[in-house]
């Protein structure tokens, strides 16, 4: 890349947003995805910022396109610009609040005003339209411009998956900065505003700005592929190298045996799964850390020499545990225990691994599987149906692998009891469960959760696995003709529910494809399936209602699988 089509700069946030430039994502990008631990990571590290008074937070790379440098395509960075753009209508809704309330209405009223126009873009008063400074994605931007930007009621049916996730984003901040404006004195208003500058002036991005889609794909492609994780392995690594350096005990062999033990590391883990592998060590020794402080926490307590190797040592003793966790059908886990791990894998959940190191260390074999198993159905619970917070659970886990660490702790049901917090409540998972949707990339996961319930409604049993086995959606994905009793806007989330799926050989179920409830009926009911049997001989008819009482009746169903009896 040459000068005239690239270049680099360090701009604070109040620079990016606050000067009259204008963001757009790009019509065809992804949507809004982030999550909870997203939101968690960024509300702790801009309130360690401003709590600390440290003088600024990094906040990673944009790459931006444009050939008037006005108006820019946001070709990487889309999910910050907006979770901070989601941040601030957060804090103006708080304003409109004090406005609403006759505190201090004509300073609010101001405050509101200017920082509406320095940070999200100027209101019509009349039709309430907003000249934004950020344009999201075709699937986002009604939503976004509609109701979020001029600070509307937020409608919460009827929605695309990512409108949810803004709405979602948009509530979090705004609960969290009402529990922060809780303990400040005095002018509220004044608060927030300065919540609001003092965030401007504190975040700062690396900004890359192209010329051309070609450029930005290079740049986008070596970013995601081949920055951050290679360079804070290597920042690890220096580090730990660096103590022996310092010493003045080093031996001359010294230096080799450490290359060669972290060497044998990366080639297990690759460089950049070593500082996940890292971390769960961390915490599986009681010693909570986030990801962002991971390398000042080691820097911090590896010192000497003795520690160095201590720390390599015990990362080699773990090793085996860790990689049979990832990569369970090539360990040597007893098979109740490998199939443990094979499932959450498949829920992709990680959090549990921390506790699992720990176990594997101190249990016995037995031990160990129990508390996998629990793992597994409070992951299935709090993570997979609840969608619950990872940031909340995590201290959770680390805090038990303590308990075995100091001793507190010594045997599986100590253990399993004292995760109780992060197993919610028949109550609460069944409701959950009600209304989980399961996306069409979440095929291997319905399948595994129907063969499950196949099993415990006294069924046939079922290799979830097995490619003989696919899933038919009664209602299609796509449907055609004959589904007059599902409104378009019912069909996105409804088609997803698992009430609406059934297990089914391969060859029947696509030779139904998108046929009617009267063409499938029959085909259903002779099924070998127990439960894709009685999905046909119960319903004469297949309509909203009687979908949502067969999810109900899986809701039920699932509370007796994903169960710990010591818990519930």
């Amino acid at each position: 890349m040459t000068s005239t089509n690239f270049k680099t700069e360090n701009n604070t946030y109040r620079k990016l947003i606050g000067n009259g430039l204008t963001y757009r994502i790009p019509k065809f990008q992804r949507d809004y995805s982030w999550g909870e631990e997203e939101w968690e990571d960024l509300w702790a590290d801009l309130l360690s910022t401003l709590r600390n008074d440290e003088p600024a937070h990094y906040m990673g790379y944009l790459v931006l396109q444009s050939d008037d440098d006005k108006s820019f395509e946001v070709i990487d960075g889309q999910q910050r610009l907006t979770t901070l753009t989601l941040l601030t209508l957060a804090a103006l809704k708080h304003l409109q609040r004090l406005i609403d309330a006759g505190e201090n209405v004509d300073e609010n009223k101001a405050r509101l005003e200017e920082l509406r126009r320095t940070y999200v873009g100027s209101l019509d008063p009349v039709s309430l339209t907003t000249h934004s400074k950020l344009t999201l994605n075709r699937n986002n931007n009604d939503y976004f411009q509609q109701y979020l930007v001029p600070l509307q009621p937020l409608p919460q049916r009827r929605l695309r998956f990512s409108e949810h996730s803004l709405r979602k984003s948009f509530e979090w901040f705004e609960k969290h900065l009402e529990t922060w404006l809780d303990g400040q004195q005095g002018d509220r208003g004044r608060a927030i505003a300065q919540f609001v500058s003092e965030m401007s002036d504190k975040l700062f991005f690396t900004v890359i700005n192209v010329t051309d889609e070609l450029n930005a794909y290079r740049v986008f492609e070596t970013l995601n592929a081949r920055g951050v994780k290679l360079s804070s392995t290597d920042l690890l690594k220096n580090s730990l190298f660096s103590v022996l350096h310092r010493q003045s005990t080093m031996r001359d062999e010294d230096m080799p045996v450490l290359e060669s033990r972290w060497e044998s590391l990366l080639a297990r883990l690759g460089s950049e799964g070593f500082p996940e592998f890292l971390r769960a060590y961390w915490l599986s020794t009681g010693r909570f850390v986030r990801h962002a402080d991971l390398f000042k926490a080691v820097r911090r307590e590896v010192t000497d020499r003795s520690q160095v190797f201590e720390l390599l040592r015990q990362l080699d003793e773990d090793l085996d545990t860790y990689v049979a966790l990832q990569e369970p059908e090539v360990s040597t886990l007893p098979p109740r225990a490998k199939h443990h791990a094979q499932t959450l894998r498949l829920f992709g959940v990680k959090q549990p691994f921390p506790l699992l190191l720990a176990a594997r260390r101190k249990l016995t074999s037995d031990g160990f599987e129990k508390v996998l198993r629990a793992c597994v159905v409070i992951s299935f619970r709090y993570n997979v149906v609840g969608g619950l917070s990872p940031g909340e659970q995590e201290p959770v886990f680390a805090t038990a692998a303590r308990g075995l660490a100091d001793g507190t702790l010594t045997t599986d049901g100590e253990l399993i009891g004292a995760l109780a917090r992060v197993y919610p409540s028949d109550e609460k998972f069944k409701a959950s469960f009600v209304e989980k949707v399961f996306t069409k990339g979440k095929t291997r996961l319905a399948r595994y959760v129907l063969a499950e319930l196949e099993r415990q409604s006294g069924g046939a049993s079922v290799d979830p696995d097995n490619d003989a086995i696919s899933l038919e959606h009664v209602l299609p994905l796509s449907p055609g003709q004959n589904w007059d009793a599902f409104r378009d806007q019912d069909i996105e989330a409804m088609s997803g529910y698992l009430g609406n799926m059934a297990l089914l050989r391969r060859g029947t179920n696509n030779a139904l494809g998108n046929a009617d409830w009267a063409t499938k009926r029959p085909v259903l009911e002779a099924s070998e399936y127990k439960l894709t049997h009685e999905l046909a001989k119960e319903n004469a008819e297949w309509t909203p209602a009687r979908l949502m009482a067969r999810q109900n009746k899986l809701a039920h169903l699932a509370g007796a699988v994903w169960r710990i009896d010591q818990l519930s």
